[in-house]
């Protein structure tokens, strides 16, 4: 979810979304229009792009009206704003009209930074909608959208739908309340699974966990559904190797507690948990072939072979072998 100042009046006279996350900074925009409208059904609100946002254009927006209405006026891209319509922004910054609230969305980068330092100087609530790069972001997200509905869903079962999906958030999100809207309960890694039936097999990590697991043949047909649905192969690659580094990481170190191991070795308790399951028969021998597997099928993906998808089957053959004292082929 969008983090928020302590400033949290979404009536407040400017506000200030900054980041370059899409869904967020929609999300703030209707988070403020919802307020408005809430306080006077009547509001007038006015979504504008740089374009039309000309020098004069904000004066006639907020000037006062006859009948006293509510409105919002929504900027969007307000890096781009040419000089003299940042001039006047800057004014208003000043002199805030009653009734009216301003919404400026900013990208938050060095372009614009003066208005960006003006509206923060002018006190402006402030939304933060950075973009989340990273798969513990996207995590995270995921559980925020379930604890908004109410809803309780498993550790597990957050990871899949992050596996499955990717990291498109409007996507997550949709899928987050289509599972509460259709599921009743606590909702697990299985009913994520039965949603996204061919997602979620396509996903990187699938292969990765069934060769890990010793599952060669499961994990070959993973690979060829993967490859067939677009996955890219430097994806499946470096699942792989997280995939054999976790294992290697929870060899080399000493026993504990999931907690206590998660600590030392910087991953979520419940991978603990899933990675002493899929280590078993698993040796330190074994995770070093496993490991030059990877490097080999990545060099292969880059360039460094005529076929990637061959590279990447011998490479899931070579693990899942590394892993077939548990008995399982």
């Amino acid at each position: 979810m969008a983090r928020k100042t302590a400033q949290d009046d979404p009536l407040a006279p400017v506000t200030l979304a900054v980041g370059q996350e899409d869904l967020l900074l929609d999300r703030a925009v209707q988070e403020v229009v919802a307020a408005a409208k809430a306080a006077d059904a009547d509001t007038d609100v006015r979504d504008l792009t740089p374009d039309q946002l000309q020098p004069g254009t904000l004066a006639e927006l907020t000037s006062p009206s006859l009948f006293a209405e509510r409105k919002v006026v929504v900027v969007r891209n307000a890096q781009d704003l040419s000089a003299d319509t940042v001039k006047d922004v800057k004014a208003y910054l000043g002199a805030p009209a009653e009734e009216i609230t301003l919404v400026l969305l900013h990208a938050g980068s060095a372009k614009g930074k003066g208005l960006l330092d003006a509206a923060r100087k002018a006190g402006a609530r402030e939304v933060a909608c950075p973009k989340m790069t990273k798969p513990a972001d996207r995590l995270a997200f995921v559980r925020g959208e379930f604890r908004a509905t109410g809803r309780s869903a498993t550790p597990e079962a957050c990871q899949a739908l992050v596996d499955s999906l990717g990291s498109d958030l409007r996507e997550l999100a949709a899928a987050v309340s289509q599972l509460a809207s259709d599921i009743e309960g606590t909702i697990d890694e299985a009913v994520v699974g039965r949603y996204y039936t061919g997602r979620a097999e396509a996903s990187s990590f699938t292969v990765a966990d069934r060769a890990v697991e010793g599952r060669a043949a499961e994990a070959l047909e993973a690979l060829r559904w993967s490859l067939a649905t677009g996955v890219a192969p430097v994806l499946i690659t470096s699942a792989l190797a997280q995939g054999v580094r976790g294992i290697g990481k929870l060899l080399s170190a000493r026993g504990g507690r999931p907690a206590d191991l998660a600590r030392e070795l910087g991953m979520p308790p419940w991978k603990i948990d899933r990675v002493r399951q899929q280590m078993r028969g698993w040796t330190p021998d074994g995770v070093s072939v496993a490991l030059r597997a990877v490097a080999e099928a990545d060099a292969g993906v880059k360039g460094g072979g005529e076929d990637p998808g061959y590279a990447l089957e011998k490479a899931v053959v070579t693990i899942a072998r590394a892993a077939r004292s548990k008995g399982r082929a």
